[in-house]
């Protein structure tokens, strides 16, 4: 069955360099330059998922992503010529599941597509997750919950598959930063409190209950099955 991805950026060298790469990994493409365009394209056709630019010419990427939250689950890639890491949590705030600053590598690129479209693709509930509140799939970067697997954007796979390690163990923001975010070029504590409040929706979305923890001045961790 054919991927169709959605690019949208203004400046054209760009749009066709990361399609061709895309192409050559077996996935259609679509290029397109305004956000308004973006919007309406999603609305009207079928898209696995949009790389988008964070500055268009008619609105800003963040709107745009905005806006697709609004009305869609569809995975969301931002490319941005800016390294301001506020800038980078707004993205991640919103929704978005990656976020690849420019310049960057189009096969980099093409490799996150892939990963970000296994995790989300629909899948058989795993063996024995009726009887566990998670399974991990670590060869696939997937993690069930309640016999659903969840669409999680890359750090939010591991900020959850981390704090499963042992079930109880409080890490502290610090910890968690090291051992998640260790390849970011850089990053904020609040970083990892915007990833527990976007874990603890889609955690919700299951199930209505919250397994994640707040230690106040020491950290998070998952509560204990019996807990």
């Amino acid at each position: 069955m054919a991927i169709d991805i959605l690019i949208v950026d203004d400046e054209p060298d760009i749009a066709d360099t990361l399609a061709y790469a895309l192409r050559a990994e077996g996935f259609r493409t679509h290029c397109l330059g305004l956000g308004g365009e973006a919007l309406a394209a999603v609305r009207n056709g079928r898209y696995d998922l949009v790389v988008l630019d964070v500055g268009l010419p008619d609105m800003s990427g963040f709107d745009v992503c905005r806006a697709l939250r609004r009305e869609s689950d569809i995975p969301v890639i931002f490319l941005t010529a800016r390294s301001d890491e506020v800038d980078r949590i707004v993205g991640l705030e919103l929704g978005a599941d990656d976020y690849v600053p420019k310049p960057f590598s189009p096969r980099e690129v093409a490799s996150r597509v892939r990963a970000i479209l296994r995790r989300a693709r629909p899948a058989e509930p795993p063996a024995g997750a009726s009887a566990s509140r998670f399974a991990v799939d670590a060869e696939g970067a997937r993690i069930a919950y309640r016999g659903v697997w969840l669409a999680l954007t890359r750090y939010e796979y591991r900020l959850l598959a981390t704090l499963l390690e042992r079930p109880g163990r409080i890490l502290s923001r610090a910890q968690l930063m090291d051992r998640v975010w260790s390849d970011a070029e850089d990053s904020l504590d609040r970083t990892v409190d915007a990833h527990v409040k976007t874990l603890r929706a889609k955690l919700r979305a299951v199930a209505d209950e919250d397994p994640i923890e707040t230690h106040r001045g020491l950290g998070y961790s998952v509560r204990r099955e019996n807990a």
